[in-house]
């Protein structure tokens, strides 16, 4: 009897364990993250810097403000709003730059969406000669044609009224740019071909469809739209001819000219109140940046 070679029992091979390379891994990605967060960190102190020494400056004597800069607020508010009250009434100004703003936001936003709807998804004759119009007038300043534009205001029989202030501005060539593009990523044809098939309008569909859609982009321009009217200076300056008529920016060019430009803290603290509608609006509509930058992003 032959017997068989006798087989050795499976025995896996040890294997040598390497050294890992996640926590070196890990550690530069945190050394960068410390980077990252110092150095931002450092950057919102430095604009916000001049802000506070804004909000500082408006509640300190002039004679306070030319010693130096202090993080201690001063006890002159009160003298220095008397002070510039006494020379501009800023609230009017106030009220009034609001109420230009506000519209030309509003009829801005609502058209400019309409328009780039339009440029989207419809097809018509010399549409894309129209763009590529609308593309040029994007590089032409608008001071170019000031003068033009009083005369036909005078011809309309419009100066000194805010009209030539709020109906131009709601045909923005590049708020209706952006939108386009914005909305070419975001919607897809096939459901307004689905709204059409369930009966409804043109008009229904871009208000129900389209416009909820195009909201982030929308809020995203009315933050410039809104900082860009309420900054208006020079067709303000121009077109308007009433004191009581006149917008904020014009009102603190007055008052630079006036010996309220010897007092510091007036200056700075009608300055202060002609920023705060621009901080609360980017305070508000801020955090629609993120999403119609990320919109479109991610793709099925």
């Amino acid at each position: 009897m032959i017997s068989s070679p006798q087989t050795k029992p499976y025995a896996p091979t040890e294997i040598e364990p390497r050294p890992l390379a996640a926590e070196p891994k890990k550690g530069k990605d945190r050394l960068i993250k410390i980077v990252l967060y110092v150095g931002m960190t450092l950057l919102a102190i430095a604009c916000f810097i001049p802000f506070l020494m804004m909000l500082i400056n408006a509640t300190r004597s002039n004679e306070a403000i030319l010693t130096g800069f202090t993080l201690v607020p001063g006890n002159a508010l009160v003298e220095n709003y008397q002070t510039m009250m006494s020379y501009v009434n800023v609230w009017t100004g106030f009220k009034n730059s609001l109420f230009i703003s506000v519209l030309v936001t509003l009829l801005t936003g609502y058209f400019s969406a309409l328009t780039a709807y339009g440029f989207a998804f419809y097809h018509f004759k010399m549409k894309n000669f129209l763009f590529v119009f609308m593309l040029v007038m994007m590089m032409v300043p608008g001071q170019l044609g000031l003068i033009g534009f009083y005369e036909l205001s005078k011809t309309l029989g419009i100066l000194d009224t805010y009209i030539p202030l709020i109906l131009p501005a709601i045909a923005s060539p590049f708020v209706v740019f952006f939108l386009r593009q914005y909305i070419l990523t975001t919607l897809h044809p096939s459901l307004i071909e689905a709204a059409r098939i369930d009966g409804a309008g043109e008009f229904k569909i871009f208000h129900i469809v389209a416009l909820p859609i195009m909201m982030p982009a929308i809020a995203t321009m009315s933050i410039f739209t809104f900082i860009g009217s309420w900054n208006n200076y020079i067709m303000p300056l121009v077109l308007i001819f009433s004191p009581e008529k006149y917008t904020l920016p014009v009102l603190m060019g007055f008052l630079k000219g006036s010996q309220v430009a010897q007092n510091l803290g007036s200056m700075y603290l009608g300055i202060a109140i002609s920023v705060v509608p621009i901080m609360i609006a980017f305070l508000f509509l801020s955090k629609y940046i993120i999403n119609s930058i990320s919109a479109g992003a991610i793709k099925e």
